[in-house]
C-alpha cells in the first residue's frame, strides 16, 4: 500500500529546457549519445549504449584520491525487488575510505554519490511499493555498485521511500542524510524528550536544524570557554544532551597540529553533563582516562558514537530505517526541516564540488541537480 505525506511544502517550477541544459556539456563528449532539438525552449535526450557516472579512485594507501568519471555499459536487467530510477537529484558526502576497508567493501572503484532523488521508471516482479512515475528519494547502502551521480541507477526497494510531491529534488536529495544523522542522534541515541537542554557543537554535525536550540554561543574567538558558558545558562546544572562534531583528547600543546583549536576538549564536555546527561560524539578514535569515566561514573551520564551508517549494515533494522526517512521526508515538507544547502550545481561540475566536499572545504551541503 502506497505510503502517503501531507503536501504543504512551497514548490518551485523549472522551465523543461533547464532540465536538460546540465546533461549537454558532459554527454556530448560521448559518442553514443544523441540528441535531437524539437523548438528553441525544449530538447529530447536518447542514452544509446552508455552512461557516465563518477566513481572515487585510490589506487594504493596514503595516495590522494581521486575522482573519475567511468563509461558504464545499460543497467542490467531489473531483478525482482529492484527499482530503476532516472535520477533527478543527488547530494554529496565525504567517502570514508578508512571505513570502507575495514569493512571489507574497498575495491578499486568505488561509486559516489548516495543521496539520491528521481523518478521510478521500471520496478522488478516482486516490488510492493512503488510503481513507475512513482517520486522516490533514498540512500544508497555502502556496499552499492551504483553510482548516484549517474543519470538512471537500480536500488533495492528497501532503500527508498516516496517523497512528497511539492518537496523539490534538491531539497529531497540533500536533506535526507542529515535528516537521519539528526533522527539517529537525538531520538535513538539521546532520547530527547520536552524540557531538555541540548547543546550542539557544531550544526554540521547534525546537518538539519530543527528548533532545540535557544541560544548560540560563539566562541570563533576563542575566548569563550564553553563548560563556564553553558553551566552559567542552566544555573549550574549542565546540559542534558551533547552533540559534538569532534573533540581534542589531548592539550594543544600537544595537538596543536593534529586537530581544530576550535574543537572542545573533551574534559570541557564532560564538565558541562548533567547528571544523567548523553554525550553524542562523532570522534571515532575517543580516548576516556579512568578519571574521565569516573566522573562519567559520578554522573551516570552515557557516551553514544554517532554512526549513520549502523542502520543499513543489520536487516533487522530496516523497517524503523525506512520509517526515520519517511518522518524526514514529512518534516522537510512541513518546513519543520529547513535545510542548509548550497545552489545546486551540473553533472559535469560534480568532480570538482565532490573534490571540494572530500577536502571538508564545503561550508553547505553540495547538491548534483541533472
Amino acid at each position: 500500500m502506497r505510503r502517503s505525506f501531507p503536501l504543504t511544502y512551497r514548490i518551485q517550477s523549472v522551465r523543461e529546457r533547464n532540465k536538460y541544459l546540465s546533461y549537454v556539456s558532459l554527454l556530448l563528449s560521448t559518442q553514443d549519445n544523441t540528441f535531437h532539438q524539437k523548438n528553441e525552449k525544449t530538447f529530447t535526450c536518447s542514452i544509446k549504449d552508455t552512461m557516465k557516472a563518477l566513481y572515487c579512485q585510490q589506487n594504493s594507501a596514503g595516495e590522494e584520491i581521486a575522482f573519475v568519471f567511468q563509461e558504464r555499459e545499460n543497467l542490467p536487467v531489473t531483478r525482482d525487488n529492484d527499482v530503476k530510477i532516472q535520477v533527478k537529484a543527488c547530494a554529496l558526502s565525504w567517502t570514508d575510505i578508512k571505513l570502507l576497508s575495514e569493512l571489507k567493501m574497498k575495491k578499486e572503484f568505488l561509486p559516489v554519490g548516495r543521496e539520491i532523488a528521481g523518478v521510478v521508471l521500471e520496478v522488478g516482479s516482486k516490488v510492493s511499493f512503488f510503481q513507475p512515475d512513482d517520486e522516490v528519494v533514498g540512500i544508497l547502502p555502502l556496499d552499492s555498485e551504483e553510482s548516484g551521480l549517474c543519470e538512471v541507477a537500480l536500488v533495492h526497494e528497501h532503500y527508498l521511500v516516496h517523497k512528497p510531491e511539492k518537496v523539490p529534488w534538491v531539497e529531497a536529495a540533500g536533506t535526507i542524510r542529515d535528516g537521519l544523522r539528526a533522527y539517529t542522534a537525538l531520538h535513538y541515541l539521546s532520547h530527547v524528550s520536552p524540557g531538555k537542554t541540548v547543546l550542539v557543537m557544531d550544526g554540521a554535525s547534525v546537518g538539519t536544524r530543527q528548533p532545540l536550540i535557544a541560544r548560540v554561543i560563539d566562541v570563533s574567538n576563542g575566548k569563550i570557554d564553553v563548560a563556564e558558558s553553558c553551566l552559567e545558562e542552566t544555573g549550574g546544572l549542565g546540559v542534558d544532551i551533547v552533540l559534538d562534531a569532534g573533540v581534542r583528547l589531548y592539550s594543544k600543546e600537544d595537538e596543536s597540529t593534529l586537530k581544530p583549536q576550535l574543537l572542545p576538549h573533551k574534559h570541557d564536555i564532560i564538565t558541562l553533563l548533567s547528571v544523567g546527561g548523553h554525550w553524542v560524539t562523532t570522534e571515532k578514535n575517543l580516548q576516556l582516562d579512568p578519571p574521565d569515566s569516573h566522573c562519567l561514573f559520578l554522573k551516570g551520564a552515557t557516551v553514544s558514537f554517532l554512526n549513520d551508517e549502523v542502520w543499513n549494515l543489520s536487516n533487522v533494522q530496516q523497517g524503523k530505517y525506512l520509517c526515520i526517512l519517511e518522518d524526514v521526508m514529512e518534516k522537510l515538507s512541513n518546513s519543520i526541516f529547513r535545510p542548509q544547502l548550497d545552489e545546486p550545481v551540473p553533472l559535469y561540475e560534480a568532480k570538482v564540488s565532490m573534490e571540494i566536499v572530500q577536502k571538508n572545504q564545503a561550508r553547505k551541503r553540495q547538491v548534483i541537480q541533472f
